[in-house]
């Protein structure tokens, strides 16, 4: 299974990324599937998930700035991320939730610049 995801870059503290993802076989559309981070000498931690009936669970440090969703299809999972700081730069990856050790992506890297 390969997971892609898109849509990082850089960006100005306060600014908006909308990220993308999908993995091949479908496999976001039969299962709850999680975006996640790895900020600059920190652990991968998730960022917010999204179930198949498409609830959605939010970290604290991104509540009420990052909406998670799927599309008509269910195998592609965006993050659209509003309100940006300085402390969300990192590589975001997409991947099942809870991960799956054999389906991380290369990610995407978003800079945030105060």
């Amino acid at each position: 299974v390969r997971v892609v995801e898109s849509g990082g870059g850089f960006v100005q503290d306060g600014g908006s990324l909308r990220l993308s993802c999908t993995a091949t076989n479908n496999m976001f559309r039969a299962n709850p599937v999680g975006w996640y981070r790895r900020g600059p000498g920190k652990q991968r931690e998730l960022v917010a998930d999204i179930s198949l009936s498409s609830n959605t669970n939010y970290a604290e440090f991104v509540k009420g700035r990052f909406t998670i969703s799927r599309d008509n299809g269910g195998n592609t999972v965006y993050l659209q991320m509003n309100s940006l700081k300085s402390e969300d730069t990192g590589v975001y990856f997409c991947n099942l939730s809870p991960p799956n050790r054999v389906m991380w992506g290369q990610g995407t890297q978003v800079t945030v610049s105060s």
